[in-house]
This record gives structure tokens, C-alpha cells and sequence, in this order.
């Protein structure tokens, strides 16, 4: 099942038709070779075929403007904040196991954020989290795949760091690209529930990374680390948190047991190794992976290993449009 993705998209369960006789048959496949209508994308289903096989999208930069300008349209949205810290230091913040172990209100940081599609009222909704990652071009950002394809690429969507209140406090930024395993595409396997986005500031060259700071990211790290959990309910307007040590569920699933993260957490990342002087720490997860994320006691990842390390890889070095 899947509980942390707050885009109302249905779950494989919920598309079960009942097709009684041959012409309704009939009648499916036909629609099926002329296309979809009402996909995330407003895209062929030769596309999404595509997509499929090459496992990424890149981004109407016309589609990303007009979604960051609607959601800069919300009262108090732009409303600045202090610079990112810069210091650092060689200490390593300690992460005492939370007391009860239970997600609770956590203070927001530039580096972690909402991603946020426009609502039909005009008041932006957030339906997952999701944080900056270091990277050469300072442009990536880290959360589930399923917040970002299910029966297509979602394209309406924006990410806020920092995030509170209503509050965008370091601005909203766009994918150009967006990176998925094709192994998630093609049948959601939840062992690649990860994505990687390229993302920009519309109207200026600012690179994210410069502007928030970003956390580090780790591959092949031991199954049991001290970590703080982080994510983005989609009810509330601030981020929660907990800590726990994190464990092997399987040989390709990370697990980290707290009660109290709901909808929307879904990319939330799962941090350790924090720097005490910026608050910043090492990724080794994020909210997805087995049943999508988990239920109300334990949260899942992927497995940051090999494969995840190579859709980063690719992500990281990809240009915005692999044409170019």
C-alpha cells in the first residue's frame, strides 16, 4: 500500500475494471493505442513507453514557469529568510533515540522542503518531501520516485526548502529533469523508489545548493546508523522528525522504526552523520521503498547501494536535455 505520497494518485488496487464482455474488451485496447486522457503529463502512452525505457524527463521550461509564478501567488509566500548556514565542523551532532519513539514538531531547515503542486483554490497543496543533495551543478534534489512517476512523470509539481506556514522562504524551484530507475517505471519495484531531480529558480541563475545548502549523500553504508528522520505532513505545515538507529528490513531495504509519520512524509530523508555547526548530515534514505513507505510504526527505504548510486550518477551529470 502506499501511505506517504499526499498526490491523491490511485494505487494499482484502486484501477481494478471489471470488463464483462469482449467489445468492452475490445473497446479498452482501442483506447489504449490511441492514447490517455487526463495523465499527470497530458502525454501519449507511447511517451510514457518511452519514458519507460529511458527513465527520465525533462521538463516544458514554459510548464515550470507558469507553476512557479502560481505558486509565488500565495499570500506570504516569498517571504525571505537568513542565508543558509555555511559553517562546518569535524563534530558529529549525537542522535539520542527519541523518547517516546514518536515523530514530533521539528523546526524547518533550508535544505529540506515540500514539493508542492498548485491547488484548484489557488492555495498551494504539498504532497511529499524532499531535500537538496550535493552535486557538481548545485541543482539536485533527492525523494521517492513514487512522488514523481506513477502511471507517468507528475510535471506539476515545485519544490520549497525550508518550507513552513504557507511560507516559501527560499524561493520555489522547478525540475528540468527529472531521474528514476526504468525498473520503477516499468513495474514499481520498490527496491528503486528513489528519484533525482535537476532544479531551477525561474527568472534567475541562482544554483539551489548555493542558496540552501545541501546534505550530503551516502552508498553502501552499514544497515545500523544513528539517524534523524525527517518529513513534511501533508496536513500540517511544518516538518516532524525522530530518531532512531536504522536497520536492515531486507538486503535491499533500509528500516527505521518511529510511529507518527503520515501522508505526505513520502522522500523524506533519513539522515545521519549530522554536522552540528550547519545541521546538515548524510542521506542514506528516504521515505518509500517497501509498501510505498511503510505504516503507522515503520518507515522504509531503498537501499542506497550500487544501483541507487548509479541513478545518482546519472542524474548528477546528466544534461537537462540528453539531445543537447
Amino acid at each position: 500500500m502506499s501511505r506517504r505520497a499526499a498526490d491523491g494518485g490511485s494505487t494499482p488496487g484502486d484501477r481494478r475494471i471489471l470488463i464483462g464482455t469482449a467489445f468492452c474488451v475490445l473497446a479498452v485496447l482501442v483506447v489504449a493505442g490511441l492514447g490517455s486522457v487526463g495523465r499527470p503529463s497530458g502525454r501519449s502512452r507511447a511517451d510514457v513507453r518511452a519514458d519507460a525505457t529511458r527513465g527520465y524527463h525533462v521538463a516544458d521550461p514554459a510548464e515550470g514557469d507558469r507553476i512557479a509564478a502560481d505558486l509565488l501567488a500565495a499570500p506570504d509566500a516569498d517571504e525571505a529568510a537568513p542565508p543558509a548556514p555555511t559553517a562546518t565542523s569535524e563534530a558529529v551532532e549525537p542522535l539520542p533515540v527519541s523518547d517516546p519513539l514518536e515523530a514530533g514538531d521539528a523546526a524547518p531547515t533550508p535544505a529540506i522542503g515540500v514539493l508542492l503542486r498548485p491547488g484548484e483554490d489557488g492555495d498551494p497543496r504539498h504532497v511529499c518531501t524532499a531535500s537538496v543533495v550535493e552535486s557538481p551543478d548545485e541543482n539536485l534534489v533527492v525523494t521517492a520516485a513514487h512522488c514523481v512517476y506513477r502511471d507517468a512523470f507528475v510535471t506539476d509539481i515545485a519544490f520549497a526548502p525550508g518550507y513552513h506556514d504557507g511560507v516559501m522562504p527560499y524561493g520555489v524551484w522547478v525540475p528540468s529533469r527529472i531521474d528514476v530507475d526504468p525498473r520503477w517505471v516499468a513495474d514499481r519495484n520498490p527496491d528503486f523508489d528513489v528519484a533525482f531531480l535537476q532544479v531551477r529558480r525561474p527568472g534567475t541563475d541562482d544554483r539551489i545548493e548555493t542558496v540552501t545548502g545541501a546534505e550530503r549523500i551516502g552508498f553502501d553504508l552499514p544497515a545500523a546508523l544513528p539517524a534523524r528522520l525527517v518529513g513534511y505532513p501533508d496536513s500540517r505545515e511544518q516538518p516532524i522528525d525522530c530518531r532512531n538507529t536504522t536497520t536492515a528490513y531486507t538486503s535491499t531495504q533500509r528500516r527505521f522504526d518511529c510511529a507518527g509519520f503520515p501522508d505526505g512524509t513520502s522522500g523524506g530523508p533519513m539522515l545521519t552523520d549530522i554536522d552540528p555547526a550547519n545541521g546538515r548530515g548524510t542521506v542514506i534514505g528516504v521515505i518509500g521503498g517497501y509498501q510505498e513507505g511503510g505504516d503507522d510504526l515503520t518507515s522504509y527505504s531503498s537501499w542506497f547501494g550500487p544501483d541507487i548510486a548509479a541513478l545518482y550518477d546519472r542524474a548528477r551529470t546528466a544534461k537537462p536535455n540528453p539531445t543537447e
